[in-house]
């Protein structure tokens, strides 16, 4: 009896050993677990409330709230002009913006986007603060072949006539092109044979165009999107493009010959005597 007890005795213990061990396994995977949950939630960014679009909006398009809608967005990483405030996209009075650039579902609704509430997306909306639209007459070859968009960034070269010389120079460098012809839309991927384009410069520069344009002809040059660098002076007449150099002609003071005539008998004859000093 008491070897069948003693024996009892020993499988309980090995048991409850055995529960031991299982219980301290599974509360150390428990740990684990909790840790590694707790890691990731010191590591998630913080979300914040983002306007973003429901599906392809294109130029000239009316923004309303069907057009919209909010998704979080990582508060580390929201586009700059993004809308957050529903009263700042939708202002209270019920004015709408206009769509100035192609927007993709899901795609930021911002503010370089979009008019301001109430404006057509026209050329005035797309102005800066302090800025003008100036038109330039353009054709084939001044207008760089039809490629020119609006957007696009161009050098502004004179050619004209200055005293006797004709002369082609570099009088303004980036600047901004904010319509052609008549097109606005900046996401045009049809080339344009234009005769005018429109550019986004200060009343000053206006002023310069308008000179420039009235005693010559203006020719644009389209720049790289990314290139920022600065030309400097450029100017470029008949003789540099043909390799002429001027001849310097040297005046050379003809030497001085002093002489006296003197009678001789029915003969003049001249004979040389030195020259009186100045």
């Amino acid at each position: 009896m008491r070897v069948i007890f003693a024996l009892i005795l020993i499988i309980g213990m090995g048991l409850a050993g055995f529960a031991v061990y299982m219980a301290q396994g599974r509360f150390s995977q428990y740990q684990s677990e909790l840790a590694r949950q707790q890691q990731a939630l010191k590591q998630n960014v913080p979300l914040k409330r983002v306007f973003v679009a429901t599906h392809q909006l294109r130029y000239g398009d009316k923004l309303t709230k069907k057009d919209v809608r909010i998704v979080g967005w990582p508060e580390n990483a929201i586009p700059e002009g993004a809308f957050t405030d529903p009263k700042a996209l939708f202002p209270p009075d019920g004015k709408l913006r206009s769509v100035l650039r192609t927007m993709e579902k899901d795609e930021a609704i911002l503010k370089v986007k979009v008019t301001r509430p109430g404006e057509d997306a026209s050329v005035a909306s797309r102005l800066a603060p302090g800025m003008r639209a100036f038109t330039i007459r353009v054709d084939v070859a001044s207008g760089v072949s039809g490629f020119l968009r609006p957007g696009d960034k161009v050098d502004v070269y004179w050619s004209g006539r200055i005293g006797k010389r004709d002369v082609t120079k570099l009088i303004l460098e980036d600047i901004t092109l904010i319509a052609v012809d008549q097109i606005a839309d900046g996401d045009r991927n049809k080339p344009i044979v234009a005769r005018t384009v429109t550019a986004e410069v200060s009343p000053q520069v206006v002023a310069a165009l308008a000179q420039a344009q009235a005693t010559g002809r203006l020719l644009l040059s389209l720049r790289g999107s990314n290139d920022t660098t600065t030309i400097g002076k450029i100017e470029v007449d008949q003789n540099q493009l043909l390799g002429i150099k001027k001849q310097i002609v040297k005046k050379v003071e003809a030497q001085r010959k002093c002489t006296i005539k003197l009678r001789k008998g029915a003969d003049i004859v001249e004979s040389p005597i030195p020259c009186p000093q100045n």
